[in-house]
């Protein structure tokens, strides 16, 4: 068989994915600030699709008029890392501490991995798989899921000088 020959399960027709109107609405969506899911669902072609059109027409955007655009369209409420930022001012101090040598955590209430709740520090103890495996238990901070010491050694501040 010849690679010229048609067969028959080769398509007759081929339908083109980008026509001329659908790039047009691809960079005028794009210039809008739309997300490549947005328009792709809205000219009806995928997203990779979408992010390689964009590619081959060397389209960029402006990072801070994009960034000015969405922030008109959101609500502003306060982010996830500055509520974090937040509780982690109450559990570790902005000020470097001096080093304390393996300074131990009291670990009197482990629990089992079927224990855990809300209302446990999840630190693990020990390796996975090791008969001596369980979890911190004591009360964690709250909205944190490690107790005050765990939460030291999980979530370091950097001391900017």
């Amino acid at each position: 068989m010849s690679l010229n020959q048609p067969t028959s399960f080769q398509p007759t027709c081929h339908q083109q994915t980008w026509t001329t109107e659908r790039v047009e609405l691809l960079k005028l969506r794009f210039a809008e600030g739309l997300s490549c899911r947005e328009i792709a669902a809205d000219i009806g072609v995928s997203r990779n699709a979408v992010i390689g059109k964009i590619s081959r027409l060397n389209l960029t955007r402006d990072k801070g008029r994009t960034q000015t655009l969405r922030q008109k369209d959101t609500p502003s409420r306060p982010k996830a890392s500055a509520r974090l930022r937040q509780l982690l001012i109450k559990v570790v101090p902005l000020e470097a501490e001096p080093y304390v040598e393996a300074e131990p955590i009291h670990n009197g209430h482990t629990c089992s991995l079927f224990e855990l709740s809300k209302e446990t520090c999840r630190w693990p103890i020990s390796t996975p798989g090791a008969e001596d495996f369980c979890f911190c238990g004591n009360p964690p901070v709250e909205g944190l899921p490690y107790c005050a010491g765990h939460s030291r050694l999980a979530y370091r501040v950097a001391v900017v000088r």
